[in-house]
C-alpha cells in the first residue's frame, strides 16, 4: 500500500458501502464509474478546475470512460483510488485510474476516461488554459 501511495500524487479515499454490493456478494460493476467519479471530481477541485469552472463555464465532459476488473470487491474495505493524467492537447486529456483495495493489498480495477473540456454558454469545445495545462502536466504519467 505504502508503495501504492508514493507512486500516486493524487488519492481519493472511499469506503465501500455495504449497499454497494449486488447479488453475486461483490461491489457492483456500475458503482465502479461512481467511485471513478468521486476520484475525478477531488482531483478537479485539487487543481481549481471547478472554481475556472463557476468563474468561466468552462469546464470538463466525459467524452468515454472505460473500466476493467480484476478482482472482485466486497464489504467491508476501503479503497484508494488514484487519477494520473496522459494524451494532454488543446482540448481533451486521457485520465487513469487505479482503485486499490485495502483489504485486499492490491490493485483490483482500472479505468480511463477521455475528458473534453466545454464552454456550457456556447455549447462548444473549449481549449485548456495555460494554468489548467501547467496543472495537468504536473500530474502526467511518466510517458508523458
Amino acid at each position: 500500500m505504502e508503495q501504492f501511495i508514493q507512486q500516486h500524487s493524487i488519492i481519493t479515499e472511499i469506503p465501500v458501502a455495504w449497499g454497494e454490493m449486488d447479488a453475486l456478494n461483490h461491489v457492483n460493476n456500475v458503482v465502479y464509474f461512481r467511485y471513478f467519479e468521486t476520484a475525478r471530481i477531488d482531483f478537479f477541485s485539487q487543481i481549481n478546475m471547478m472554481d475556472d469552472l463557476a468563474k468561466t463555464s468552462i469546464g470538463p465532459v466525459l467524452s468515454e470512460t472505460h473500466a476493467r476488473y480484476k478482482r472482485p470487491v466486497t464489504f467491508p474495505d476501503t479503497l484508494l483510488v488514484s487519477v494520473s493524467i496522459s494524451d494532454i492537447q488543446q482540448d481533451r486529456f486521457v485520465m487513469h485510474y487505479r482503485i486499490f483495495s485495502k483489504a485486499q493489498q492490491a490493485v483490483t480495477t482500472t479505468g480511463t476516461a477521455n475528458v473534453v473540456m466545454f464552454n456550457f454558454k456556447t455549447g462548444q469545445k473549449a481549449t485548456l488554459t495555460p494554468e489548467l495545462l501547467d496543472a495537468l502536466k504536473q500530474h502526467a504519467e511518466p510517458s508523458e
